[in-house]
């Protein structure tokens, strides 16, 4: 089980260790210049522990309200005209578990939420208790995946290859080269239909094993979210 808080602080501390990430609070004193300094050096910054409203002095750079002066790239932040490097980039953090932000925040960022869900923590239960259990059958299902999405990338080629041969054509029945492509489009496109047939079954009977240990599963992640909902009912917990 990956706890998402977890890898975020564990990213946190490796950018620290390389002296790459700044992380700062909306609560510190010279806020402001640590951006100034990020923006005009290319430095990423970390601004945690937000509520649901951020100060309007982030406009700018929420907005990345830049401009062209001469040969290089300004932001007008606060007083200061800070030279734009685009190497710098700004990250927000919250603890709050379901924060709700107004849509005149949400047009300004790309918000990601990493709360798990009780179907991702499932899955991802399921996943770890069988590979345990049973590796051979979950190191299958994990190839299935991964030849499933290879096939779809393949299909996406032939179809681009065919639409460039019936678009660059004026005759395709003087083509040559271009009924050679469309005869081995064709071809390929049996092959992997075939494969993808065989491997929907083999799927549907590594599914039917995996769902022996639904239960299992299940109840973990029943018991993860019943220990997470305890701090609502007492702040003990």
């Amino acid at each position: 089980m990956v706890d998402p808080q977890l890898q975020a602080n564990k990213w946190i501390k490796k950018m620290e260790s390389k002296n790459r990430l700044e992380v700062i609070k909306l609560t510190d004193a010279n806020i402001l210049r640590t951006l100034e300094n990020a923006i005009q050096f290319g430095k990423p910054v970390l601004l945690e522990n937000v509520g649901e409203t951020l100060d309007p002095s982030l406009n700018p750079i929420l907005l990345k309200q830049t401009y062209q002066k001469g040969p290089n790239v300004y932001l007008k932040l606060g007083d200061q005209d800070i030279e734009y490097s685009p190497k710098f980039f700004f990250y927000i953090t919250t603890k709050i578990r379901n924060p709700h932000y107004l849509p005149e925040l949400q047009t300004k960022v790309t918000l990601l939420n990493f709360m798990i869900t009780y179907e991702g923590l499932n899955d991802q239960l399921l996943g770890i208790l069988v590979k345990q259990e049973k590796p051979q059958l979950e190191r299958e299902k994990e190839r299935l995946i991964l030849e499933g999405a290879e096939n779809k990338k393949s299909l996406t080629d032939i179809e681009n290859q065919i639409l460039d041969v019936l678009a660059n054509a004026t005759n395709i029945l003087e083509d040559e080269k271009g009924i050679e492509v469309l005869q081995a489009s064709k071809s390929k496109s049996n092959e992997i239909a075939e494969k993808q047939q065989i491997a929907e079954k083999t799927e549907k009977k590594i599914d039917l094993a995996r769902s022996q240990y639904q239960p299992m599963s299940k109840e973990a992640a029943h018991l993860f979210f019943g220990i997470s909902d305890l701090a609502n009912i007492d702040p003990m917990y």
